[in-house]
């Protein structure tokens, strides 16, 4: 059985979403092993990540022969082939990886991902399009949605608030929104405090009503 560190990430399918994930994983110092069953494929990541291995995931011998079992962290980016998807992630299951991530097509995929083991499902396509949907006016430079009803966003100060202290410009009285960080226009971005100006850009969490609210009175950063 192959020996890995234990913060090793497995990432399984190695198409845009699974690629684009396991290199950032090693872009932010994580250990990947990446398996696909495309031999061409495994051969143009192999010096791009810690490990790559050409395999059948769906497999229970082949993933514990892989040393999945010591592996605390899975994520199944296998996207056209469902039932591979779900076989792989039944397997990962079974050998008791304790956090598995699979993306999934639908939502009848999504349950059944659910149903075998997965401990988080994912809709890349989905989540990546309510964010454009959400910067596509100009007023949010960004937005990742937290939680159902929970969002933060990057945008701008509204102009009647430029230059007033936060503490004067009452934002939450006024929107029911939280400032997080300030970044001026020279200059990254820091935690804010009463006395902070408002000026830049600035991350904001409410929410998504009170977020949307507080960014349709900020300028486009299109300048429509």
């Amino acid at each position: 059985m192959a020996r890995y560190h234990r913060s090793t990430v497995l990432v399984i399918g190695l198409g845009r979403f699974g690629s684009a994930v396991a290199l950032e994983l090693e872009k932010i110092g994580h250990e990947v092993l990446a398996v696909d069953a495309r031999e061409q494929l495994v051969q143009s990541f192999a010096s791009r990540v810690t490990h790559a291995v050409v395999a059948d995931a769906t497999d229970v011998e082949v993933l514990r022969s892989l040393g999945a079992p010591d592996l605390r962290h899975a994520i199944v980016a296998i996207g056209e082939n469902t039932e591979a998807s779900i076989l792989c992630t039944a397997a990962l299951a079974e050998l008791e990886v304790s956090d598995i991530w699979a993306k999934a097509n639908t939502q009848s995929h999504s349950r059944i991902l659910t149903l075998v083991g997965a401990d988080h499902v994912i809709f890349p396509e989905r989540e990546t399009g309510r964010r454009i949907a959400h910067q596509v006016t100009g007023h949010m430079m960004d937005y990742i949605e937290i939680d159902e009803d929970f969002a933060l966003v990057e945008t701008g100060v509204p102009k009647d608030l430029v230059g007033k202290t936060l503490i004067e410009a009452q934002i939450r009285a006024r929107y029911g929104v939280t400032v997080v960080a300030l970044k001026p226009a020279s200059g990254r971005f820091t935690y804010t405090a009463p006395d902070t100006v408002l000026e830049g850009t600035l991350l904001v969490a409410g929410s998504k009503d009170d977020v949307e609210r507080f960014a349709s009175d900020a300028p486009s950063s299109k300048g429509s």
